[in-house]
């Protein structure tokens, strides 16, 4: 049990109890959605005051492990990661079967699809240089949110050029069976090669709204490109996914 609260020459007693918390989350003691020790019960328990047993609290919501419902507690998370294998995902035996990119990395968990919206508009700069476009050439862009379970956990934005996508249905709401992959294969723009960049970072308000992220929650912010066999790119697509609902998986010969 901690003895002291200013933890001078050791763990601060609020890491020490948030340790504690998260290693019962860790083992199973404390599963999806029970509600964990609330302020009371750790004063109680580590003879500590409310401030160090509010920051010990914050710390676990800060990471993302757990969430406070007002008047009612804090929860651990209740939520499975998804495990996102980058390969699989953009095989063509998935988009080229009609079947969603979303479908390698749910499973049977049901996502939905809203903030939806679609425009022709003059690409930002470094979107028209991985495009190879001209200086007069345009975009038809493509931003949604992807939601798992009820939580937001992704927003993308795709970038593909006007002269291929404008007035077809990757222009409408439902791109149809196999995506945006799907129907430039069928336009004569099959994707062959993809690029991804991937980076963590602190999210903008916006986006921490937009992903109801919790304090100190950080976003992995993908770029990906694809190309045709030729090397044509094709499709930039910008997307800003919530780092505690994500493992990311890649597969790689030695």
């Amino acid at each position: 049990m901690p003895t002291s609260e200013d933890g001078q020459g050791s763990t601060p007693v609020y890491r020490t109890i948030a340790a504690a918390l998260r290693a019962a989350i860790a083992s199973g003691d404390l599963a999806d959605g029970d509600r964990i020790p609330g302020e009371n019960a750790l004063m109680k328990r580590y003879g500590v005051a409310r401030a160090t047993a509010r920051q010990a609290l914050s710390m676990l919501i800060n990471e993302g492990i757990v969430t406070a419902v007002r008047g009612s507690g804090v929860y651990v998370r209740s939520f499975k990661p998804l495990r996102r294998h980058g390969p699989n995902r953009l095989s063509r035996e998935l988009w080229g079967a009609g079947r969603a990119i979303w479908q390698a990395d749910t499973a049977d968990r049901g996502y939905t699809t809203d903030r939806i919206r679609i425009a022709t508009a003059d690409p930002p700069g470094h979107v028209a240089r991985a495009l190879a476009l001209a200086d007069s050439d345009r975009v038809l862009l493509r931003s949604r949110r992807y939601s798992l379970d009820g939580r937001p956990v992704q927003l993308a934005t795709s970038f593909l050029p006007a002269a291929i996508a404008a007035g077809t249905r990757i222009a409408e709401d439902d791109t149809g069976p196999g995506g945006i992959y799907a129907r430039l294969a069928e336009m004569g723009h099959p994707p062959a090669h993809f690029t991804e960049e991937i980076r963590v970072r602190m999210p903008a308000p916006e986006e921490a709204e937009a992903l109801d992220l919790g304090p100190g929650v950080p976003v992995l912010a993908v770029v990906r490109t694809a190309l045709t066999a030729d090397h044509d790119p094709v499709e930039v697509n910008e997307m800003t996914l919530d780092g505690s609902a994500y493992v990311l998986q890649y597969d790689f010969d030695a």
